[in-house]
């Protein structure tokens, strides 16, 4: 690799935190945090232990079960898309039912030292059937292996739509058979797909095995168009799902799948074997034989750095001193742009670039002498990003975005220094990159700043929030002003001087503010997949360590680019020096 001049960065908490700012950022987080774990649990147990117990009393694992069974022993679990349906019902018969979710487990994790994507049915969950969102769930789990070129390891065990539901997934641009163009896309690019069928595989969900590359099924799976309920006419009473599509009929008959297991234990170790077969990771030669390191600042610290009011600031730099290893970043540019930091440093000792937000007052290049607000997208730092985001496509390098942004600059002034025109280049710099992106929300994911800084509609492989994550047009009293805007006078206070019109229009801006804070919300926009995942700011390291290994691990598609040719130090050379 080129040499990356890395410098110390960052400080002990104690030399910018007093004992009271930590106590009271901890104790905030800490309740934030506490809720995340509480609602994860809640989703991981399913419809309880009545169907765990079922599920066992049928010789099955449970979802969750087989995958502790794939997963090497020790290898970090991170799960995607949690929260998807989250505090939404469904109407099965006048009966209200949920989907803890949606019916599907899909994962990060390490098999036989390769990282994979493991896609599971979680068959405590109406017998793993799919349910609205389930579809899209799962699409976004293919998408991150065919972004990353890493195996897909799908665990089947899915008993079909679920049926009350059926209109909603179904149908669509990204409904059920969706899935299936996935998996041959991912079968064109030549990513390894793993199937194993532990049970129910119904009607369309045959597929996804099927154009897997290798399928395992044990004494209990059947694949079939349609099951012996639903074939009328036949003659037979003793007819069976598992004699018209088990292992028998699949393994020695159709040549449709190609091993045949006893039991789940069995087939886990077979998917294990073939996972093996697969490539080696291609993560230590990109290291160059630099050792990962942990920072030099404990990363669980960032549960304490955010204040409490996120109206206050923080030091990005701090944040970044507790994701890189060794402390060590080289920070480019930094006399240009300073209301935004890019640089690389090292995560789990390969190569990863940053770009985030600065917060706090940063000086305006407009005008001498004076302080513009930072969070905000501004010509300089526009141009700045752009050419970063452009310079590690070039060498080969994945970016982590950290978004704590307000949005773009405004303004007469803005629109004569052509900012539409700056924002353009970025915008069709990040959706033209091939290099891998992550965005992680910090705080706030506002206006078209979220777009710009490649939020999820610019498609990263996954975006990540906290639990102070904020998604929103713009924030909710800002909404309220806006919305009772002809109310006010010049200074936002409202104007008239009647008592029953001011309570009325004080009620107005109220609800406006409650509803606008209640749809930015994180659990809703995890719910309805605006975010892929809702982690600890003290997980962010642990999440990157994987994403940024899987970046490098598939060989012939991460370019190692010429220590001769490096785009990163010509971008260097150029720079302004003070």
């Amino acid at each position: 690799m080129a040499f990356v001049p890395l410098h110390p960065i960052g400080s002990a908490r104690d030399s910018f935190l007093d004992e009271q700012e930590v106590a009271k950022n901890g104790a905030f987080l800490n309740e934030h945090n506490a809720q995340l774990n509480e609602r994860r649990a809640e989703v991981k147990s399913g419809w309880g232990d009545k169907y765990v117990e079922r599920t066992h009393a049928k010789g099955k694992m449970t979802a969750w079960e087989r995958i502790e069974a794939i997963r090497d022993e020790g290898a970090p679990v991170h799960p995607v898309g949690t929260f998807v349906n989250w505090g939404v019902e469904f109407d099965a018969g006048g009966k209200k039912m949920v989907s803890p979710g949606a019916g599907v487990l899909t994962v990060l994790t390490r098999v036989e030292n390769r990282w994979v994507v493991v896609i599971a049915n979680d068959n405590t969950v109406a017998s793993g059937s799919w349910w609205p969102q389930t579809s899209e769930k799962i699409e976004r789990a293919q998408e991150i292996g065919l972004s990353l070129r890493i195996p897909v390891v799908y665990l089947v065990d899915c008993s079909g739509l679920f049926l009350p539901e059926q209109s909603r997934s179904f149908p669509g641009r990204t409904g059920a058979g969706h899935i299936f163009k996935k998996n041959s896309q991912l079968a064109a690019a030549g990513v390894p797909q793993i199937a194993g069928v532990f049970g129910d595989c119904i009607a369309g969900g045959g597929y996804m095995p099927i154009i897997s590359d290798r399928v395992y099924m044990t004494e209990q799976a059947y694949m079939v168009i349609a099951g012996a309920a639903l074939i009328k006419g036949a003659k037979s009473q003793k007819l069976t799902s598992l004699g018209i599509g088990g292992p028998e009929v699949h393994v020695h008959q159709s040549a449709c799948a190609d091993e045949r297991v006893p039991d789940d234990a069995a087939c886990i170790a077979a998917m294990r074997r073939e996972v093996a077969r697969t490539a080696d990771c291609g993560a230590e030669f990109r290291r160059g034989g630099v050792a990962p390191a942990d920072p030099n600042f404990d990363a669980k610290e960032l549960d304490t750095l955010f204040p409490a009011d996120h109206r206050r600031f923080y030091d990005i730099r701090e944040v970044i001193a507790r994701l890189v290893d060794r402390s060590q970043f080289w920070e480019i540019l930094p006399h240009r742009g300073k209301e935004m930091i890019v640089g690389i440093g090292r995560v789990n000792g390969l190569y990863t670039g940053f770009i985030g937000n600065v917060q706090g007052p940063v000086d305006d290049p407009q005008h001498k002498g004076k302080v513009k607000p930072g969070g905000i997208l501004y010509r300089e730092g526009i141009a700045k990003i752009s050419a970063f985001s452009r310079a590690c496509n070039d060498d080969g390098i994945p970016i982590v975005w950290l978004q704590d942004i307000s949005g773009f600059d405004i303004g007469t002034e803005a629109e004569a220094h052509g900012l539409l025109g700056y924002g353009s280049s970025l915008i069709y710099t990040n959706s033209t990159n091939t290099t891998p992106m992550f965005t992680i929300l910090m705080r706030k994911a506002s206006g078209a700043g979220y777009y710009a800084m490649a939020g999820l509609p610019y498609e990263p492989v996954l975006q990540l929030s906290t639990p102070l994550s904020r998604q929103s047009v713009m924030e909710g009293r800002t909404l309220s002003i806006a919305a009772f805007n002809t109310k006010l006078d010049d200074d936002f206070e409202i104007a008239t001087t009647d008592p029953e019109e001011r309570a009325a229009i004080e009620k107005g801006m109220a609800a406006t503010e409650a509803r606008i804070e209640g749809d930015m919300c994180p659990y809703k926009a995890a719910s309805q997949r605006d975010t892929d995942e809702i982690i600890q700011p003290s997980e962010i390291r642990p999440y990157l360590e994987c994403l940024i290994e899987a970046s490098y691990q598939a060989q012939g598609y991460r370019r190692l680019k010429n220590p001769r040719i490096w785009s990163l130090h010509d971008l260097d050379i150029l720079t302004e020096r003070q």
